[in-house]
């Protein structure tokens, strides 16, 4: 009874990815502001949304945040990977019956589940590239990941 109070809880949940929002008890995405042009961009996931997912809320959120502080490009100039490993324990069972004088005892283990929750932070700087400027090294197109990246993400 209890693995398929368990089981039919985990249908439930399975779609419950951390969807594309503001931070919040399930996961999400946020940028604080670090110097004038210079942004922590931080997403987490719950056991629900994949690595890519997280990588893509990240890569959009810079894009957002680039867009929002009137700059053209971003450059990714640190990153961390901030994924969380745990376990969820549930616990064996044991049912006795009896039939006259006879006892009878089942027993049913526990079992451990791992859950994985990815999480990324990237630290990101903010450029203004006027039209026939020279692209630095490494820089991303804000506009670019909005338009690509952007129809991918789950919004909440």
């Amino acid at each position: 009874m209890q693995r398929l109070f368990i089981a039919s809880l985990l249908f439930v949940l399975a779609g419950c990815a951390t969807k594309y929002q503001d931070m919040g008890f399930t996961g999400g995405v946020g940028a604080q502001q670090l110097t004038s042009d210079t942004f922590r961009i931080q997403a987490k996931g719950n056991g629900f949304t994949s690595a890519a997912s997280v990588q893509d809320y990240v890569l959009l959120k810079a894009a957002e945040t680039t867009k929002q502080n009137g700059g053209t490009h971003f450059i990714l100039i640190g990153a961390a990977n901030t994924t969380r490993v745990d376990q969820l324990q549930t616990p064996g069972t044991a049912q006795t019956t009896f039939v006259g004088n006879n006892a009878s005892t089942t027993y049913t283990p526990g079992s451990t589940q791992t859950i994985i929750k990815p999480g990324q932070d990237a630290y990101i700087r903010v450029l203004n590239v006027k039209a026939g400027q020279t692209l630095p090294a490494g820089a991303i197109s804000a506009d670019e990941i909005i338009k690509y990246v952007g129809p991918r993400v789950q919004r909440g």
